[in-house]
């Protein structure tokens, strides 16, 4: 997990996350990585455009963000 939070940081690639809040609805963010310590992930959040504050502990799915290609048959 720490690989991807440091690609995010250093190369600005949106990763995409499944997170459980305090309230514990789920929610699918699409983020990039500010900063990573051993509680908290501070990122910018594109769904909500601003930066957030993650609980570790609370990602229960991270993972490169897919972007689907349409291809088109001519």
């Amino acid at each position: 997990m720490d690989g991807l939070f440091i690609r995010s940081i250093e190369e600005n690639m949106p990763l995409e996350i499944i997170y459980l809040a305090d309230n514990h609805e789920l929610s699918q963010r699409k983020l990039i990585v500010l900063e990573v310590n051993e509680e908290f992930i501070r990122a910018y959040c594109l769904l909500r455009k601003q930066v957030r504050t993650f609980k570790r502990e609370n990602i229960l799915s991270i993972m490169p963000e897919t972007r689907l290609k349409k291809r088109y048959l001519h």
